[in-house]
């Protein structure tokens, strides 16, 4: 697909456009898609046990949209967060096994690792740190990637694919979801509203 893509560079970097459902028609990828969103429906229904109330259960599930990421030589995907969806996520296609990424002389454990900052980190700066708000004091948490795991997380979670230098590319397939109720969406009145 990079080869066919006339936005391609040729460096160390490559993030397809986000309409792999429409391009691709493979009874793998069919499968993958089948096992995230089966995957997003669990979490999910845990996530918000206790919110959906009864008779949702047509509740549909929507990928917004799936992509895929090749990086190697350092490069990096820095902080961003994922928009017009609910949940996000990322499955590792292809990634150095842990003990040959960690053996980087500079990057050490966190090569290939996906950040992922808390929501509480904008309150950290200029923030007194004492054992009081201990809650606060652990501001990231590093998921070292292995092939084949499935990581799913919230899409306002900010969040940032680290540095990687390894024998293999790291080939990730990302994704975003929405999950729909055709009553509507909303269960709680905001402020005002």
């Amino acid at each position: 697909m990079r080869a066919t893509d006339p936005e391609a560079g040729s460096g160390s970097f490559y993030a397809s456009a986000d309409d792999l459902l429409r391009r691709v028609d493979l009874p793998e990828f069919q499968s993958l898609l089948q096992f995230i969103a089966a995957s997003i429906q669990r979490t999910a229904q845990q996530a918000n046990a206790g919110l959906w109330p009864p008779g949702r259960n047509a509740l549909q599930l929507e990928l917004m949209g799936v992509w895929f990421q090749i990086q190697n030589g350092a490069t990096f995907h820095d902080v961003h967060t994922h928009g017009n969806c609910s949940w996000s996520g990322v499955y590792y296609v292809q990634i150095d096994p842990p003990e040959a990424r960690s053996s980087h002389k500079d990057f050490g454990a966190l090569n290939g690792a996906t950040r992922f900052y808390s929501p509480m980190f904008p309150l950290l700066g200029g923030a007194h740190i004492d054992m009081g708000n201990a809650f606060l004091q652990q501001a990231t948490l590093d998921v070292n990637p292995v092939e084949g795991d499935l990581v799913l997380f919230p899409a306002f979670l900010p969040h940032k694919a680290m540095p990687y230098v390894g024998e293999c590319d790291r080939i990730i397939v990302s994704f975003n979801a929405q999950i729909r109720a055709p009553q509507g969406d909303q269960l709680f009145r905001y402020a005002g509203a």
